[in-house]
């Protein structure tokens, strides 16, 4: 079946084509700001916050404050940051990114084996994204995505078997970044006032919040001014923790302009996903982003959605965040709902008229 899938990316990429498929080139409006990201990300100007989480866990009750009141602000303002002194070691990281860039490394009918279908619903493993939408429109990249934690509920049988540590550095990275999602969600907690173990409780707890990988693999590309790695777009996640491999890519939209986010070495980058702009009835944001690529350098990027439960829980503003002065800005949605009223808003807007 894996015919039916339409090309990788990387195949595209490999064959020496001059000009990139019309699938892939974006409509007009979107071309007028798409620059190289080489010299994007020399501008001046906004730069996403980078927060020290290394105070957050300090014996001064004062110290803790004014990391967590950061966090806040670096939420509220951006709704996306640069995580340092996260705890978790760079050895880690370092034998995270090498099994990652192992596996895109191999041939490509070697991947196929792992080939995901979307059309059964079969969404684990190796793909490339389908046309979607109304427009037909691609995006140039590869991706390997499955579920990581909790444990219990992976299905280790799709996880690469090449390179021989995959599994058990990722299941490491998942195992330490769901403890920082405790502590994010925590400090988050206490800056919207309320108890610290509440936002935690709210997406689905230590049981229910589900930690996806999706490795994004953007080949490169011999038109870059033409295409994204990913259209804009807000993750549906509660958090999501973003590690790269030092090639930038990743653009935000604040106040009205396409910022390139810097790479800090060492870093987690952290989005706040929707599911937390709802709880918090939109005092924390969930920013609108995309992927650029580019003709010099692959960018790899690992991307961690932490994920409340399809079903059991309705997202909705927590009642003591709504007063008559403020009042709910969102409608009561499960996450499933919430995901399918995106995409069938998207699927309208990109209809004819």
């Amino acid at each position: 079946m894996v015919g039916t899938v339409g090309p990788r990316v990387e195949s595209l990429a490999s064959s020496g084509i001059k000009c990139i498929p019309k699938e892939y080139v974006r409509p007009q409006e979107e071309l007028e700001n798409i620059g190289n990201v080489f010299e994007e990300e020399k501008k001046e100007g906004p730069q996403v916050p980078t927060i020290d989480l290394g105070e957050i866990d300090s014996p001064s009750e004062v110290v803790r404050g004014k990391c967590r009141e950061k966090l806040k602000k670096a939420a509220a303002e951006w709704g996306v940051m640069n995580l340092v002194n996260h705890g978790i070691p760079e050895e880690l990281l370092n034998r995270l990114r090498k099994a990652g860039e192992t596996f895109f490394s191999l041939p490509i009918e070697e991947k196929e084996k792992y080939a995901n279908d979307q059309a059964t619903g079969k969404i684990q493993g190796y793909g490339s994204k389908l046309a979607n939408n109304a427009s037909g429109q691609l995006e140039w990249e590869d991706y390997f995505f499955h579920l990581v934690y909790p444990e219990e509920k992976r299905d280790l049988s799709i996880w690469p078997t090449k390179p021989s540590d995959y599994t058990e550095a990722t299941s490491e990275y998942a195992r330490q970044l769901r403890r920082l999602a405790t502590k994010i969600l925590e400090a988050l907690s206490i800056g919207l006032g309320l108890e610290g173990g509440r936002l935690e409780k709210e997406v689905g707890g230590m049981e229910e919040l589900l930690l996806q990988l999706k490795i994004n693999y953007y080949p490169i590309c011999p038109q870059p001014e033409l295409a994204l790695g990913v259209e804009a777009h807000t993750d549906v996640s509660s958090l999501t923790f973003l590690l790269h491999n030092m090639v930038p890519g990743l653009q935000l939209f604040y106040k009205g302009n396409w910022v390139t986010a810097k790479c800090v070495p060492n870093s987690i980058f952290m989005h706040i996903g929707d599911t937390i702009e709802i709880l918090s009835n939109g005092r924390y944001k969930s920013i609108l982003h995309r992927g650029l690529v580019n003709k010099e350098k692959v960018r790899i990027s690992w991307a961690v959605f932490c994920e409340p439960p399809k079903e059991k829980i309705i997202l909705q503003p927590l009642p003591e965040l709504v007063t008559e002065k403020e009042p709910a800005r969102f409608p009561p949605r499960t996450f499933a709902q919430h995901i399918h009223h995106k995409l069938f808003r998207k699927d309208e807007e990109a209809l004819p008229n």
